[in-house]
């Protein structure tokens, strides 16, 4: 997957989200190292390490360290609208594990089908159950048999980075946004 129209959207988002190394909320969970996002997403994704190392090395350039992230799969398609559904676990330092469901439409020019397993990075968490809303952004892929790219979501003050890589073939760029819940469902409206 070549991802060239994501790394111009999160340029443009960086401005926008120098939040991202505020204060956190009290209570919120802790924050964890590039190098312990690494090494679980390591186990996670497997022999194809080398992109998830660059791809969470300039999320951590751009958005500072995450206090949360989600490990799981998705699988989704589109003809100019699209529809996504993915589910996993969001792991915490402080404040517990979570399963957590998500699915979301998007529009745009953006055609063909896709199956991923996911890292979500997730910035200004203040709380676990503060993940149960919709987060939205600009979504552009070019998929060519696999590979790794991001993207950056946002609801208020929490930015929510997926972090892809899978097969299929789909290309396009469209608006998207996408709804965490904490049990499956097919509406992603």
């Amino acid at each position: 997957m070549v991802e060239c129209s994501r790394r111009s959207v999160l340029a443009g988002l960086a401005g926008l989200l120098s939040f991202a190394g505020s204060a956190r909320a009290q209570g919120a969970p802790d924050r964890f190292s590039t190098e312990d996002l690494v090494d679980k997403g390591h186990h996670f994704f497997g022999s194809v390490s080398r992109g998830l190392a660059l791809s969470i090395e300039e999320a951590a350039r751009r958005f500072g360290q995450p206090n949360g992230y989600v490990l799981g799969q998705e699988a989704g398609g589109a003809f100019i609208g699209g529809l996504r559904y993915g589910e996993g676990l969001m792991y915490t330092r402080n404040a517990g594990d979570q399963k957590v469901y998500w699915e979301g439409p998007s529009i745009g020019f953006d055609a063909g089908a896709n199956g991923d397993r996911t890292m979500m990075l997730v910035y200004g968490l203040p709380s676990t159950q503060a993940i149960f809303q919709r987060f939205g952004g600009v979504d552009g892929s070019a998929y060519v048999v696999g590979g790794f790219g991001f993207t950056a979501l946002t609801n208020e003050r929490i930015v929510v980075v997926p972090i892809r890589s899978g097969v299929g073939a789909r290309l396009g760029v469209a608006l998207s946004y996408l709804k965490f819940t904490p049990r499956p469902t097919w509406n992603p409206f």
